[in-house]
């Protein structure tokens, strides 16, 4: 089975590192990319897309998105990836430009071409396919796959206490998308703590002649050794696991269906997903939640990212 995938980013090293995953699968394509502000401001990480591109040859069109949340404007994660979210290793720009067609309009009009064909792949804040489905809420009729990565689900967040990136980025348009979209896989920040990647792996990953592989660890050496400093002996590339259950989900060994929503009020809580555990609202499921992938899998998907495989 082939996955048609449109995939909406906010590159970011980890959002690359899922990119070429895709692009290096042999039943995966990449229709199209969608870019969004996030783990730094939308100039960037259009470049960086762009320039992601141009280095691995993926021909697929690049459509600019939102370069702010719907209401309110966070810390990026600059200090993770940098302040160009490539590592500051200060690149040539890619020569190839991006469309001119809004992300979210564009969502819209793929969905319509390829009707039923193309998986959305949410790797950033939500705030496009936000404005896609606020334009047009038949959208799910057309997706019938949709994977984002995002949520602490039970608390342990990597921005305030409780609260993940990507949904305390834009807290609005994820509760739009939790409550509009009738069903959907989430891969959360816990899932990625349980499934980190040896550093000393990592390291004879990316140190190969590969073309890939030297671009991929030019960028990503910054925030693999700031990750060491914080964690210890493993580094977490979040959106690197969502790819992996976008890829072969079949390394799903764990998944939770259960009802999540996105906490909008308080000073801690905002941006907090809210899992019914117990099934106490009575509200029928919209999440299928990763708990456990397969370990080895996960690491030879990464492995194959970058040509080491």
């Amino acid at each position: 089975m082939t996955h048609h995938l449109l995939i909406d980013t906010d590159p970011g090293v980890d959002d690359a590192l899922a990119i070429l995953m895709a692009h290096t699968h042999p039943d995966a394509r990449i229709a199209a990319l969608t870019v969004t502000a996030g783990n730094v401001g939308l100039h960037h990480t259009l470049s960086n897309a762009l320039k992601l591109c141009e280095v691995a040859g993926i021909d697929a069109p690049v459509f600019p998105g939102a370069p702010l949340p719907l209401v309110a404007t966070p810390e990026d994660a600059a200090y993770v990836h940098g302040r160009d979210g490539f590592g500051d290793t200060g690149y040539t720009p890619a020569t190839r430009e991006a469309e001119t067609e809004h992300a979210a309009l564009a969502m819209l009009r793929l969905s319509r071409e390829r009707d039923g064909e193309l998986t959305f792949v949410m790797l950033g804040p939500l705030t496009n396919l936000a404005l896609a489905l606020s334009l047009d809420p038949t959208l799910p009729q057309r997706v019938p796959r949709l994977i984002i990565m995002g949520g602490a689900v039970t608390g342990l967040g990597n921005t305030r206490i409780p609260v993940e990136f990507n949904t305390g980025f834009d807290p609005e348009a994820a509760r739009i998308v939790f409550e509009r979209w009738p069903e959907f896989e989430l891969v959360d920040w816990e899932a990625t703590l349980r499934h980190g990647l040896p550093h000393e792996k990592c390291d004879r990953w990316f140190a190969t002649n590969h073309p890939l592989a030297r671009f991929y660890n030019a960028i990503s050496t910054n925030t693999r050794a700031w990750a060491a400093g914080l964690r210890g002996n493993t580094w977490h590339s979040a959106d690197a696991l969502a790819m992996a259950q976008v890829l072969e989900p079949g390394g799903a060994l764990e998944v939770a269906e259960r009802a999540v929503s996105v906490e909008l009020g308080g000073q801690f809580a905002r941006g907090m997903t809210v899992v019914d555990w117990a099934g106490r609202n009575e509200t029928p499921a919209n999440a299928r939640i990763l708990m456990r992938y397969d370990q080895a899998r996960f690491e030879a998907l990464v492995q194959c990212a970058v040509g080491a495989g």
